[in-house]
């Protein structure tokens, strides 16, 4: 039997999470920075950039995927197993590789970019092994890392991005009220987590009717578990007095939004109040900085001269917010966009961005447990957009 080492296999009609126009323009960007730095073609590994460019959204499960972009071609590389589903949910022209032999994958990305040319690829995703690979294979004259570039590009948000994160923010606060509804002593973490997930599943099936729907989750934190921004959901039960963060995550076509709130179960205490207030006072005011023309890094020696006049800057866990976009737990991050005393990137409208503080109070302390707000703003020409609906602080959410 003759198999061949890759295939078009197209079927059943395109469904985008933008028009055609939108990734069209993402693609022109991409290739003037190309035209400018002499690349003739990039190859794109990584899952962030391959929904970005193309609208695609892969599952590996151990199997590589790609996106390649010419000055004329945009074609995404993806592994029989998928059929159509890849061709289908792409802007762009697909080859499907086969695994009767190794390194298919390779044949059919040199099959759209030929050899001995010059070639940008992802620095911060293809492996060691897989750039021995695209060297043998593209046998490249020169190539480049061209993550950075791209990161920069994706922090921009169109309108049509906006309007998605938007979405996005509205059924965070969906799931955020169907957890508040959950809370009361002796129910579980797992059981409030799933009540929210539920919740927001339902409300992006009825906003997205087309879409294709996954990775939208909770995390549900009570008591000692609030310690950390990304503990996972336990069984622990919740009890009069806990402490605890609400963190709703509803992933819409790979796009990532959140809504974080501190809460307490029927009663809180007065030290926990104190504290409770003053990281309110302290998403407030860094609500405030962000504006255009502020850079991350003076937004956030700000808020660590707030805290640290209170004596708190020493619970300080992380930084104060980032980006949002193609991002999830488990792929994507514009790190040149994050409130970090590192980061010295200047606000300017169309980016989009999180205030979050957090300060973790150790055990056996007065207050102790972890206290998070987290709000989603878009730069305007003049200021910020809060898109984040669902309230904040002690007025509101001590429940149960």
């Amino acid at each position: 039997m003759d198999r061949p080492q890759f295939y078009r296999f197209h079927q059943g009609e395109k469904t985008l999470p933008f028009a055609p126009d939108e990734y069209e323009s993402r693609l022109s960007l991409l290739r003037k920075t190309m035209e400018d730095q002499g690349r003739g073609a990039c190859v794109f590994t990584s899952m962030h950039n391959i929904a970005y460019y193309s609208g695609f959204l892969y599952c590996a499960f151990g199997r590589p995927y790609a996106l390649v972009v010419t000055a004329s071609e945009a074609v995404t590389i993806s592994a029989g197993i998928d059929a159509a589903q890849p061709w289908r949910r792409s802007v762009a022209d697909n080859i499907t590789y086969t695994d009767w032999t190794r390194n298919n994958y390779w044949r059919a990305i040199a099959s759209v970019t030929g050899t001995a040319g010059t070639v940008g690829y992802e620095g911060d995703h293809l492996t060691l092994v897989q750039k021995e690979f695209m060297d043998q294979f593209l046998k490249p004259s020169s190539s480049v890392d061209i993550a950075p570039d791209t990161m920069r590009q994706r922090m921009h948000k169109s309108p049509a991005e906006i309007a998605l994160i938007r979405h996005g923010a509205q059924v965070a606060d969906v799931g955020g009220y169907a957890i508040r509804d959950a809370i009361r002593p002796g129910t579980r973490e797992i059981d409030v987590a799933m009540a929210g997930r539920d919740a927001m599943e339902l409300e992006i099936a009825k906003r997205f009717p087309d879409a294709e729907y996954r990775d939208t989750w909770v995390w549900f934190q009570s008591g000692i578990n609030t310690d950390g921004a990304h503990n996972p959901v336990t069984a622990r039960e919740l009890r009069t007095g806990d402490i605890l963060s609400l963190n709703t995550f509803p992933m819409i076509s790979g796009y990532y939004t959140a809504l974080e709130r501190t809460l307490f179960v029927q009663d809180v205490d007065d030290a926990s109040l104190k504290i409770w207030e003053a990281n309110v006072a302290a998403h407030e005011y860094g609500m405030s900085l962000l504006k255009p023309g502020a850079r991350c890094c003076d937004v956030t020696e700000a808020i660590n001269v707030f805290f640290a006049e209170r004596d708190l800057l020493k619970y300080r866990t992380f930084g104060y917010g980032h980006s949002f976009g193609v991002l999830s737990h488990y792929y994507g991050r514009e790190a040149g966009l994050e409130l970090r005393e590192d980061i010295d990137t200047v606000l300017e409208p169309g980016m989009v961005i999180s205030m979050e503080p957090m300060l973790t109070i150790p055990e056996g302390q007065p207050g102790a447990g972890g206290y998070r707000e987290h709000d989603i703003l878009v730069i305007t020409e003049d200021g910020n957009e809060n898109i984040t609906g669902f309230p904040y602080g002690p007025a509101h959410n001590v429940v149960g």
